[in-house]
């Protein structure tokens, strides 16, 4: 837990329980991410965190006991859940626009996360996966949804040229992604070699560590940094798309020429986090067999050791993919 920004530690409670409405979860497996490293620095925005705060917003486990009021759960199923908590009742939550709802509550950020021995959450929100999928897989839930989100919201089609921009969690999922839209091409412009091999695992046939020289239709930024954003207007082709991922930080601007935006017809949009029925459909894809998002798993690491994980965030070596915290 994050007892205040600049502060990492382990603590022991007491046991907890499944209320009405509610769903108690023994988490195995937490994934952490660069968010979780700016929530420990304190640099998260606080209107989205609250602090004492235990993290571990993407994350699978099993069923431990099921509150009065929830159906189609049982003890010892195998489950992730929404880690947005919607209200259900505004505006926002009406239209299906679950991301944005306006009583902001998140798993990890304003209540407690996963990375810990029990987890407590409204059974609306817990989701059971097939039993030939792995936890594994599950516990890369929460970084498809925000992608599934984003590619549903700019609408790949097929034969799109596609050109993803970064090669960290994220961008590796969009590619993996952006395949079931059948694209023509799929080239992953990343900064470190040492990449190539997730790149390939993820179904892209192409990685770059220069800026190509080719236009495409469609140009996902999913690197967090400004100058990717400059790269994917000038790598879009004119009529094509740009979709906005990334976090750059929230002093970080853009000045980029209005005119070359208005007379390329481009559509720029950006997406943040993911809907209920992002959400579902990650489940779905992941039932069916048709993603298997562990494959950008590269660090498996005791929750006791967590240290380390932070370390391996903090200053990436070698190969780096998703880095799991096995609780």
């Amino acid at each position: 837990m994050i007892p205040q920004p600049g502060s990492l530690a382990l603590e022991e409670r007491a046991p907890i329980a499944a209320g009405r409405g509610e769903v108690l979860v023994r988490p195995q497996h937490v994934g952490v991410c660069g968010t979780d490293l700016e929530l420990l620095h304190g640099s998260v925005d606080p209107a989205f965190v609250r602090y004492p705060l235990v993290l571990g917003h993407e994350w699978a486990g099993i069923v431990e006991e099921v509150g009065p009021d929830v159906t189609g759960l049982r003890p010892g199923d195998r489950v992730v859940a929404e880690g947005i908590v919607p209200c259900g009742t505004c505006a926002a939550c009406r239209r299906g626009a679950t991301n944005v709802c306006t009583t902001y509550d998140e798993v990890g950020f304003t209540r407690d996360g996963a990375a810990s021995d029990q987890i407590v959450l409204p059974g609306r929100l817990v989701h059971r996966l097939a039993d030939d999928v792995t936890l594994l897989d599950g516990a890369l839930v929460e970084p498809t949804a925000v992608v599934l989100q984003g590619l549903t919201k700019i609408g790949p089609r097929p034969g799109d040229e596609v050109l993803v921009l970064g090669d960290g969690t994220i961008a590796l999922l969009v590619a993996h992604l952006v395949g079931l839209w059948s694209p023509a091409r799929i080239v992953v412009r990343g900064l470190r070699e040492e990449q190539r091999r997730l790149v390939a695992a993820v179904g892209a046939g192409e990685f770059a560590t220069a800026e190509p020289g080719d236009a495409f239709d469609l140009v996902i930024e999913a690197a967090g940094a400004p100058a990717a954003v400059l790269e994917a207007l000038r790598r879009v082709r004119r009529g094509g798309r740009v979709l906005l991922l990334g976090y750059a930080g929230a002093d970080a601007r853009v000045p980029f020429p209005l005119d070359d935006v208005v007379n390329g017809d481009l559509t720029l949009c950006s997406s943040f986090g993911y809907t209920s029925s992002a959400w579902e459909g990650v489940v779905g894809l992941l039932n069916a067999g048709r993603i298997r998002p562990a494959a950008v798993v590269t660090h498996r690491i005791a929750l006791d050791d967590h240290a380390r994980a932070f370390e391996a965030l903090a200053a990436p070596a070698g190969e780096r993919g998703k880095i799991i915290l096995d609780v």
